[in-house]
């Protein structure tokens, strides 16, 4: 099916959304951004609390000329994903904690062979198989971190329903442009919330669609984003997850082919940290205090926020949009005019850890497990007490 054909089928499958308000699921909202994203390709395999992904896309997908596979596992599902990206498609899958962990090797691969993918990783509480139904935040460094070897790593927090189809939209666009995994770092407790939600217009988002090469083009090189080759074009490319030079070609042993290629992806994220950290910031201009957050704790935790200032106290809310790359200047600038810094999250102190990175102020984790969120008083009282 040509492109043209695929694109007036994803103007009709919309135009029944647009600008309608409906009532629905974060899972719900993130699969209709992906439409709205562009996807073509879905390739996954059906876990709890990210399933109802699945279930909209299945429906969603062949109406707008796109294929739905669902795969033996989450190891075939991203192989089948990065495969369908080098044949033109936009490709997302969407998984938890479990799957996002067999997703691993092959999310570092994607980075090394700079295949722009989008994961919806609908996180739950663990480790391992945890409580399977009940929200956590306990994979923000899984995202960063989970595969081995130096590279960067996309993610996005939403903490509405709205965002949830917003930044699937901008996780396309992020991955298409840098030639990176891209992650929407969702939670089970918004990925499960069930609130209104306004359907954009399509021709009032930008989209953005990879470069593609000309014959002779170093994939690889050359550039910060290189153009990509798709395969069926008639061009020869070679794509591997071992160290390569600019045209593609294996090269294991030698220091600065590895040197060069490496340092190549990290920078073309690096070099544009300021355009890609995102935060949501109040009251910090008059604050001595502030809780900072992200996802779902943000709510409660802006909610505290209010109340707190409610009762005289002068604190400061910061909500982590953009996870990976970390917002650290925004975070160090809360971290000059606050005497101490709260972080709320549904794990034992992940973002707490790295917001001590980048501040010389107390940094006191407000933790909570188990599978519940949250309540405003929890944090207030944290506030008030001086400590966790």
């Amino acid at each position: 099916m040509t492109k043209k054909a695929t694109g007036d089928l994803r103007a009709k499958y919309l135009k029944k959304w647009e600008g309608t308000s409906r009532f629905m699921l974060g899972d719900e909202a993130a699969a209709l951004g992906a439409i709205y994203g562009g996807a073509s390709f879905f390739g996954g395999y059906p876990i709890t609390p990210a399933s109802e992904v699945a279930e909209v896309i299945s429906k969603a997908l062949p109406q707008v000329g796109g294929y739905y596979v669902q795969m033996e596992d989450e190891i075939a599902s991203i192989s089948a994903m990065i495969g369908a990206v080098w044949a033109g498609a936009k490709a997302v899958t969407a998984t938890s904690g479990p799957g996002f962990s067999l997703m691993q090797e092959s999310i570092g691969y994607a980075c090394m062979t700079e295949t722009p993918i989008v994961i919806i990783n609908v996180q739950r509480s663990g480790p391992s198989t945890g409580q399977a139904t009940m929200p956590a935040q306990g994979d923000v460094m899984q995202a960063r971190w989970g595969t081995h070897g130096d590279h960067e790593i996309l993610a996005l927090a939403p903490s509405t329903v709205q965002e949830c189809l917003e930044f699937t939209v901008d996780c396309f666009n992020l991955s298409e442009r840098y030639r990176n995994p891209a992650i929407l770092l969702m939670d089970g407790q918004i990925g499960h919330l069930r609130e209104r939600i306004d359907m954009p217009y399509a021709k009032d988002l930008e989209l953005v669609d990879r470069r593609l090469g000309n014959p002779g083009d170093l994939v690889f090189g050359g550039e910060l984003v290189p153009p990509m080759i798709q395969f069926g074009s008639d061009q020869f490319i070679h794509v591997t997850g071992s160290s390569h030079k600019e045209d593609g070609m294996r090269d294991v042993s030698s220091q600065d082919v590895h040197d060069r290629l490496v340092r190549r992806l990290v920078k073309k994220i690096e070099v544009d940290r300021d355009k890609l950290e995102r935060v949501e910031e109040h009251f910090v201009d008059d604050a001595d205090i502030a809780v900072l957050s992200c996802g779902a704790t943000a709510r409660p935790a802006h909610g505290a926020v209010l109340l707190a200032r409610e009762k005289g106290l002068k604190v400061a809310f910061m909500r982590l949009i953009s996870i990976w790359p970390f917002p650290a200047k925004a975070v160090e600038r809360l971290g000059s005019k606050v005497d101490r810094i709260y972080v709320p999250e549904m794990n034992l102190g992940q973002v707490n850890r790295e917001v001590e990175r980048f501040v010389d102020c107390d940094v006191v984790p407000v933790s909570k497990i188990g599978g519940v969120p949250h309540t405003i008083s929890e944090i207030v009282t944290a506030i008030e007490g001086g400590g966790a």
